[in-house]
């Protein structure tokens, strides 16, 4: 493990170097940060001595770029879409549906995700409940209510059945 003093003069030498390469694969700030903090753990952590700084930086560089390939292709990112990408959507659909999506995303966040889940994703109960760690009757309970506050702030002009 490598001393405060260590880190603290790599992190002034390569800390540019890692969040401008961060920023040019992940083009987000906060994952930039992430991977930052990554990074400097991962060489905190580490027990590789450097022949030069030309090969220090040469380490940072390699281990920054593996460290963002692996979070653009994580499980997480290939199955989440950004808030801002469902709401264009939701913005290009029929007037109708419009106002469901809006009805959802005005839901408190414990029937959003159910009826996410259940509606837009078709997981049965038994699937959601174990997503969420909840017991299926709460699930049961949780889309019962759902659907009587979607009602409710749709007029009763839809069904979800």
């Amino acid at each position: 493990m490598r001393s405060e003093e260590e880190t603290i003069k790599a992190i002034e030498r390569h800390s540019h170097t890692v969040r401008r390469l961060c920023m040019v694969h992940l083009k987000n700030y906060a994952d930039t940060e992430d991977i930052f903090q990554t990074v400097f753990l991962k060489y905190v952590l580490s027990s590789v001595s450097f022949e030069s700084e030309e090969h220090e930086k040469a380490w940072f560089i390699r281990v920054t770029i593996n460290a963002c390939k692996d979070l653009l292709k994580s499980f997480f990112r290939s199955h989440t879409v950004s808030l801002d990408a469902v709401i264009q959507q939701a913005s290009a659909l029929p007037p109708d549906y419009r106002d469901v999506w809006e009805a959802v995303f005005s839901l408190p966040q414990k029937y959003r995700d159910v009826v996410y889940l259940h509606y837009f994703e078709d997981y049965t109960a038994l699937q959601i409940s174990r997503i969420l760690g909840k017991n299926v009757n709460t699930v049961y309970t949780l889309l019962t209510r759902s659907k009587q506050l979607l009602r409710e702030k749709l007029g009763g002009s839809y069904e979800y059945e």
